[in-house]
Formats: structure tokens, sequence, C-alpha cells
């Protein structure tokens, strides 16, 4: 029986084809990068100078000089365009969050770090505490409303911290530091408490009754004792 004949598409493509298709694509997804980079710092820009996430899709167009065409290209709105800013603050707050961590060797140390600085970009100040960084005080606020529209993208966002805060419990329980029978569920108890310390927080107006960062952390490692 004589074999299908070979179509030109299974044909074996020169290298120099190959190359400047390669080229071609590497150039178009470069472009969109920027293109989507602008949108997002101008995103980020409007949020440092208003200090709430209050701002329209009209002003993000006009403050990136880009088209509104280009917007919808690569957000399905307003809420798209926040949630690549919250995935873009976990990323920074995670690699900042590791450094923190990789500062102590002891692993109640390194337990005590992470919390520490997880309450602070939670809870953070009005000003950043790198230059360079944007005010992330109200994509922590709005982190709240995401949760409830988009759980998915928000937990798959959130993973990298998820993943080092179960490491550092599990590290804490191994070397006798701290005593728990499942690490996975002590991890989520900590890192809840932490991170929706804030919401408790607005609600008390004397700023020197609201509870800090290691008051926080004294709570989580010794609990209620009941």
């Amino acid at each position: 029986m004589a074999e299908d004949p070979v179509t030109a598409d299974e044909l074996p493509q020169p290298a120099w084809r190959q190359r400047a298709v390669s080229r071609s694509l590497h150039a178009a997804r470069s472009r969109a990068e920027q293109r989507v980079q602008r949108y997002m710092d101008a995103a980020f820009e409007l949020i440092d100078e208003k200090g709430t996430t209050d701002f329209t899709i009209q002003e993000v167009i006009d403050r990136s000089k880009q088209s509104l065409r280009g917007f919808y290209q690569y957000f399905d709105g307003k809420d798209e365009l926040l949630l690549a800013l919250f995935e873009d603050s976990i990323l920074e707050s995670a690699a900042d969050l590791r450094e923190a961590v990789e500062a102590e060797t002891d692993p109640l140390d390194r337990l005590r770090a992470f919390v520490i600085r997880l309450h602070e970009w939670c809870e953070p100040a009005d000003t950043p505490r790198k230059r360079g960084s944007h005010n992330r005080r109200p994509i922590s606020e709005f982190s709240v409303q995401l949760a409830f529209a988009h759980p998915e993208r928000v937990r798959a966002a959130m993973e990298p911290v998820s993943r080092l805060m179960l490491q550092l419990v599990t590290e804490a329980a191994d070397a006798g530091a701290i005593q728990v029978s499942d690490p996975r569920r002590a991890a989520a108890l900590v890192q809840q408490t932490v991170m929706y310390s804030w919401f408790g927080n607005r609600l008390i107006q004397d700023p020197k009754q609201r509870l800090s960062a290691e008051e926080t952390w004294e709570f989580c490692l010794h609990g209620l004792r009941g």
C-alpha cells in the first residue's frame, strides 16, 4: 500500500526560516509586553496620586498615551487590570519575603521574619519602603473584592507566598521550635490571621490601639493556650 504523500506543512523547515519566525515572534512578544507595562505603569501612577483604585480606564489610556482599542487587546476591563497590578504586587512581595527569610538561619527566626514582613506588606505604610516602589495600600485593600470576584486568580497569584509559609512552618515544626499536628492547616491559619489583620485595624480609630506586626506574630506563635 502506498504511503500518504507528505504535505508541505510536514516538510522540515529551513533553519533560516525557523530563525526568522523565532525573531519575529520574539519581537512581537517584546512589543506586547512593553505596551502592557505602559498601561500598568500608568495605573500605578494614578494610584500613587489618588491613594485609591478609584480611577477610570480613560485616565489610564490618557496617562499611557496609548489607545482604548489597544487596552482591550490585553485586558477585559478594569478588574483585569487590577488583577494584573495585584499579581505584580505579589511577585514583588514574594521576592522581598524570601530576602527577609534568607537573612535568618534559625527556623523560628525565619518564620518570624516572614510573618513580620508579610504584615508590613498587607498593612503597608503610605510611603513605600523601597525607592521606586508604588503605593500598595489601595491594591492591598482592593484585594478583598478581587478575592470575591476572582478567587481562582487570586489563589494562584498568592501561591508563592502560601508555599513559602508552609515551608517555614514545616521547617520550624521539624526543628521542634513549634508544635503543630498539621503544618498545612497551621500555615493557612497563620497566613489568614496576618493577611487580614489590617481589616480589623481599619475599625480601630486610635492608631495607637491598632495591632502591630510584632503583636500579630506573638499571637500566632503562642495562640490562646487554651
